[in-house]
């Protein structure tokens, strides 16, 4: 019986388009895995590796870049999202630049996001089978950063940015079979995340949702717990993790389409470096 594998995929705003540099090399090189869970921009970029379609994270990011309607602060303001809920996640996937939900369906690799409740202040995992609209809600709600975002309205819960939650999960994929996982990082060794310097907003913010505030205020004791895990998971070689050598020189929101490209090719150069490591430790030829 052969083991299943995984990618486990981190947030972190645009620093996920090293992430999306490092699948399109997955996909250059035929290489699949059993499933797929992504956090925030990892859910976001990581489901065009199940529809496999390469390049469209870093084509659609540049092409909009300098959109008000995908990313701003005029959508913030008008809308209450930075990034516009019905542009950036149904018009670009919908007519745009259409997402394959014919392949995404039809894969054999199955993919699962992370949300957080903000009631709760506790990760909701979500598999996602079929795609379309509801599936880009999801997608949506993982990535929703708190305050420059509105929680998202789904099956009855009110849902924000995954990564406050369960900001790397691989406990979770293990939990669901996965025993042989990537762990695609965006940030390098030796990063450690420090205490939020935004608490005193996000508190008034958020001052509604009281546990999501908890979270928020110890993310970065969680964070840094799990990095532990992942590097004691590396050690036991029970997975494999790719990080960037240094710091990726891009903030959280980037309308720059130069900068975009230059991360996204740190990530596809780290693939193509990485290539025989990712086959030997899946056991692909």
């Amino acid at each position: 019986m052969t083991m299943k594998t995984g990618l486990v995929l981190e947030g972190g705003a645009m620093r996920g388009l090293f992430t999306a540099g490092i699948l399109d090399v997955l996909m250059e090189e035929d290489i699949w895995v059993d499933g797929v869970v992504g956090v925030s921009a990892g859910a976001a970029f990581g489901i065009n590796f199940v529809s496999r379609q390469h390049g469209r994270p870093i084509r659609y990011n540049k092409r909009y870049a300098k959109d008000w309607r995908y990313c701003s602060m005029r959508s913030w303001l008008l809308t209450g999202d930075l990034f516009g809920a019905q542009y950036a996640y149904h018009d670009i996937p919908e007519k745009y630049d259409p997402f394959d939900n014919d392949t995404y369906e039809s894969s054999d690799t199955a993919f699962h996001l992370v949300c957080t409740d903000v009631m709760t202040g506790e990760a909701v995992y979500k598999r996602l089978e079929q795609g379309g609209s509801i599936a880009y809600d999801w997608v949506r709600a993982s990535a929703s950063m708190p305050m420059v975002s509105k929680p998202v309205a789904l099956e009855g819960k009110l849902l924000l940015d995954g990564g406050v939650a369960d900001s790397i999960p691989l406990a979770y994929f293990e939990r669901e079979g996965y025993e042989r996982n990537i762990v695609i990082l965006t940030q390098p060794e030796g990063f450690v995340k420090q205490h939020n310097k935004l608490m005193p907003l996000l508190r008034l913010s958020l001052r509604k949702y009281p546990l999501m505030v908890k979270a928020l205020d110890t993310r970065h004791v969680m964070y840094n717990q799990q990095l532990a895990f992942v590097r004691q998971r590396e050690q036991e070689g029970r997975a494999l993790v790719i990080r960037p050598d240094a710091p990726l020189k891009i903030g959280h929101i980037s309308h720059d389409p130069d900068e975009m490209q230059a991360v996204y090719d740190i990530g596809h150069q780290t693939g193509q470096r990485m290539i025989s490591d990712i086959r030997s430790f899946l056991g692909q030829p």
